[in-house]
């Protein structure tokens, strides 16, 4: 049962970091181990969405796609993705943006566990090195998007 959580000071607001990781269709640009990602279904309702999301990682022969319900919620500055389908027996994540002095923080949770042991311990390593480098993914992306901030 695998959790990786982190709280990541960024100089963006929380508003933009929202927005971009709102934008999930952009991931296989800059996000580690994401080689493709296809939004099945959205669903807009009260100021919020709900997308159903195919996502393929890799890393060398390996190969995965899982399916998974994301919840845009901009009036709480927070995402949250459910698990569908695919290779885990559950996986839950959520993002949260909040404010602060200068730009935002931006935390991110995930928990997770493979149906198989084996493709937990070929995967299991590289899934966490890859989330670690998820935060800093995001902030070089914003940084380009938007511009170092001064």
């Amino acid at each position: 049962m695998p959790q990786f959580e982190t709280a990541r000071p960024v100089r963006h607001s929380a508003e933009r970091m929202f927005a971009l990781v709102a934008d999930v269709e952009r991931y296989p640009e800059f996000l580690p181990l994401c080689e493709a990602l296809t939004v099945r279904s959205r669903k807009e309702r009260d100021g919020r969405a709900i997308l159903v999301a195919d996502m393929t990682v890799g890393y060398k022969a390996l190969r995965e796609t899982f399916t998974s319900q994301v919840h845009l919620k901009p009036d709480e500055n927070a995402i949250d993705v459910s698990y569908v389908d695919g290779p885990f027996k559950y996986l839950n994540n959520r993002w949260q943006f909040d404010p602060a002095p200068g730009g935002s923080v931006v935390k991110f949770f995930i928990d997770y566990e493979f149906k198989s042991r084996i493709l937990g311990a070929l995967m299991g390593a590289m899934f966490d090195r890859a989330f670690r480098m998820f935060a800093e993914a995001f902030e070089k992306r914003a940084d380009a998007i938007y511009g170092r901030p001064g």
